[in-house]
């Protein structure tokens, strides 16, 4: 399964220069763990760093001045007061197998005030003593990509990375629109299996934008596959998990029996104009409740267990502040579940989180902690908590992470 090992952002909002996990240039740092959790006190970055994995992959789906304009256009997004590039980079493994590959975007304003790829490459980079050789699989150059082809034809340079033979000539692709990202539009085609893995793993990410109230709307009936981002399908994947995966359903409502116990039963009810409602049974009562009378909490665990037990699951799951409305016991329980989706025999799916939840936190361990700060210049920083010794020492005395983190231990200042 494809994960992040690396993220690296400039000039994106507070975050002027932040790296967060193992880059190729970055010696003695792990990679980031398959659950991995960004704490820090309001105002410090963690939405910010929230936003820049979900930019990075509207600028796949939608080009780079849609996914500007999302955010209110180019020059809003730049961090304050400096005139240089927006640059992302990013490392990851397709498999565990196989050897990391990196993806770097720069992106800055032509001379009408468009953004524009200004250089993307797509790279193995193999270090060795004193020397690094990089393998391009993909590379701006003067307006031109310089795209590796996955064929067996004419002179033969080598093996690749995972042990298939190239041709040493690359193809040269034009891409006229340069709002368009290369790994977008080359990533179609199917002689470039490498920049299309790429491709498919960005715009698989997910990042939940849960929203209580469009999860008690009335959509129209119909089973839906993957829960969206705002949740406002809730009642559509209901209906396709009750149809297509019944044994995965009741598992996800003995979960919910398990955090909530007085819930009994969730099942769809369409109407007679073809809306959807969502219906819960409580043990205590004959009569059912429907979504807009269930509470906040109750709607958000039942969205996270559909989410969670995705038959086919997105490759990155991004949640901010996921605790918001759910009662503190459920928090610990919660983190084991993100953890269990991430590192278990379904270990399908990596999982980023932000927080300021002490009872969260408390399930999680230094090494899955990364702990944003914000210097006098006002922007962002970051480090592992598992990089203080004291914290470590802390833990190893078997002191709750979360608590330590309540007595500022983790950020003193």
């Amino acid at each position: 399964m494809a994960r992040i090992e690396g993220f690296r952002v400039r000039n994106f909002g507070v975050l002027k220069d932040v790296t967060i996990g193992k880059l190729w240039d970055t010696e003695g740092v792990q990679p980031l763990t398959p659950l991995t959790a960004v704490i820090g006190k309001n105002g410090v970055g963690k939405t910010t760093l929230f936003k820049a994995f979900g930019f990075l992959s509207e600028c796949v789906k939608y080009g780079l001045e849609e996914a500007c304009n999302r955010l209110g256009g180019f020059e809003r997004i730049r961090s304050q007061g400096n005139t240089g590039q927006i640059e992302f980079f990013t490392q990851y493994r397709h498999e565990s197998s196989e050897l990391p590959i990196t993806y770097f975007l720069k992106i800055e304003l032509d001379e009408v005030g468009r953004p524009y790829v200004s250089e993307e490459q797509l790279t193995h980079l193999k270090k060795e003593p004193n020397n690094i050789h990089p393998t391009y699989f993909m590379s701006l150059s003067n307006g031109k990509y310089f795209v590796m082809r996955d064929v067996l034809e004419g002179e033969v340079a080598g093996k690749d990375w995972n042990g298939k033979s190239y041709r040493s000539k690359h193809d040269v692709i034009e891409i006229e629109d340069k709002r368009k990202l290369g790994i977008a539009t080359i990533g179609s085609l199917k002689n470039y299996p490498v920049v299309s893995a790429f491709k498919q793993f960005i715009e698989g990410w997910y990042l939940s934008y849960f929203n209580p109230a469009a999860a008690r709307s009335l959509p129209p009936a119909g089973p839906q596959r993957h829960l969206n981002v705002s949740g406002d399908n809730i009642g559509n994947v209901v209906q396709y998990m009750e149809r297509e995966h019944k044994g995965r359903f009741k598992h996800i409502l003995e979960s919910i029996a398990d955090k909530i116990p007085d819930i009994d039963k969730i099942e769809t009810q369409e109407t007679i104009d073809g809306r959807l409602l969502l219906r819960f049974n409580e043990k205590a009562f004959k009569d059912p409740f429907y979504a807009w009378q269930m509470s906040d909490g109750t709607l958000k665990i039942f969205a996270y267990m559909l989410l969670l037990n995705d038959p086919t699951p997105p490759p990155f799951i991004c949640i901010e502040e996921p605790e918001n409305g759910l009662y503190h016991k459920l928090l610990e329980t919660l983190a084991n579940e993100f953890r269990e989706r991430a590192t278990g025999e379904k270990n399908t799916s990596q999982v980023f989180i932000t927080t300021h939840q002490p009872y969260f936190i408390n399930a999680l361990s230094p090494e899955e902690v990364w702990v944003m700060t914000k210097g006098e210049d006002g922007f962002a920083s970051v480090k592992r908590a598992s990089d203080d010794e004291l914290v470590r020492n802390l833990c190893d005395e078997a002191l709750p992470l979360g608590g330590l983190w309540y007595s500022d231990y983790l950020d003193p200042r």
